[in-house]
């Protein structure tokens, strides 16, 4: 059956309208509270609940926060990247500051405890130090992709490591707008998948992992879909040494 052009019409339009109040509805605002801690040099901390290490001190030129509960998604959350504005249009900046989550932690009703650099970004030229003396400080957010140039999906073979018993490795530069929510490695052109176990925050961990090969690793998002690396873990894998998965997580 063949259906007027007017009417086929009014359903491009309809089907176009509902498509743009879901991306339009993703993309808003939340509102919230945002205050922050203390650090000598005003960037991150290396002690966060994330497991980044020095990393957490100054990715994103340490504009990096503690999220609540809500957005830390016991570790889930970790390296996930916010826009967040301030409300104060007299101390506070249109465009806000986007920091990355690198630890756990929450206060007066806020969702985000930010370094010290990440909050006075907030603020005009001139009023950091009257947004500082606020505390606390009204905010909307939402999240954003990180948009690290040229940074694929870093892995981290972690100082616990004991090869060939135990692998424990951390994820940097993430980046998405999805959490990844799970981790697998076989030995490479195998399909013998073995799950890693979150351990906490950004790092995950298996016994027993296969020795004597490279490994290959892939990623899964929320949502369900795979993300393969490109590049294995080599053989003999030791503490400490970092690996470009070659792949980017853009969205």
């Amino acid at each position: 059956m063949a259906y007027p052009r007017s009417a086929r019409l009014f359903a491009v339009l309809i089907v176009l309208e509902v498509l743009f109040s879901i991306g339009y509805c993703t993309s808003q605002f939340v509102d919230s509270r945002a205050a922050y801690y203390g650090t000598p040099d005003g960037l991150g901390t290396s002690s966060g609940a994330c497991g980044y290490g020095e990393y957490g001190r100054d990715v994103k030129a340490g504009n990096v926060a503690a999220a609540s509960q809500l957005l830390y998604r016991n570790g889930a959350g970790c390296g996930a990247c916010y826009q967040v504005r301030c409300k104060n249009k007299y101390l506070c900046t249109y465009s806000g500051v986007t920091v990355v989550v690198t630890d756990h932690g929450e206060g007066d009703r806020t969702d985000f405890i930010m370094s010290p650099h990440a909050f006075t970004t907030m603020a005009w030229p001139g009023k950091d130090e009257q947004l500082k003396a606020l505390g606390v400080v009204d905010i909307e957010y939402k999240r954003v992709a990180c948009n690290y140039p040229g940074h694929n999906i870093w892995f981290q073979i972690n100082k616990s490591t004991n090869y060939p018993y135990y692998l424990s490795l951390m994820l940097l530069y993430q980046g998405g707008q999805r959490d990844v929510v799970a981790v697998e490695l076989s030995q490479e052109r195998t399909s013998d998948w073995k799950a890693m176990r979150r351990s906490y925050g950004a790092v995950w961990d298996i016994v027993t992992a296969p020795a004597e090969c490279n490994l290959a690793l892939r990623f899964q998002l929320s949502g369900g879909e795979w993300i393969y690396a490109q590049n294995p873990i080599p053989s003999h894998w030791k503490a400490g040494d970092v690996y470009d998965a070659g792949v980017q997580l853009k969205y």
